[in-house]
């Protein structure tokens, strides 16, 4: 099979996927405990209530797994934040948007949790 010779890869292809997969790799490798002794969060340190991303690693963590209902229960933004992550390696031409939603997005959920 070969391919036609007009068919070319936008410019940094290569890079951009090499850098997705190793993200999801690492994520997929990684196995942090889900109720983990010591939380590295500054806020749930001072407050004992958990900020707008604490539980967000364990989640992607999950998400890389396929694990849904696990990555849901950590964190319900996660495929939001699975998104912004990748789309740091990728020309997106919303990226600026997507980033502004989803920072007010994470915003709100926090206030939410704090609330609930």
């Amino acid at each position: 099979m070969t391919l036609p010779s007009n068919l070319t890869l936008p410019r940094g292809f290569a890079w951009r996927l090499a850098a997705t997969v190793v993200v999801v790799a690492v994520l997929w490798a990684a196995h942090p405990p889900a109720d983990p002794h010591l939380r590295l969060c500054g806020f749930y340190w001072l407050t004992g209530r958990p900020c707008p991303l604490c539980g967000l690693t364990r989640s992607l963590c999950a998400l890389a797994k396929l694990h849904w209902s696990e990555a849901f229960h950590f964190h319900a933004l996660s495929p939001l934040g699975l998104t912004m992550l990748l789309s740091l390696f990728w020309e997106i031409p919303q990226r600026g948007k997507l980033w502004t939603a989803g920072l007010v997005s994470f915003g709100v959920y926090g206030v939410v949790r704090l609330l609930v």
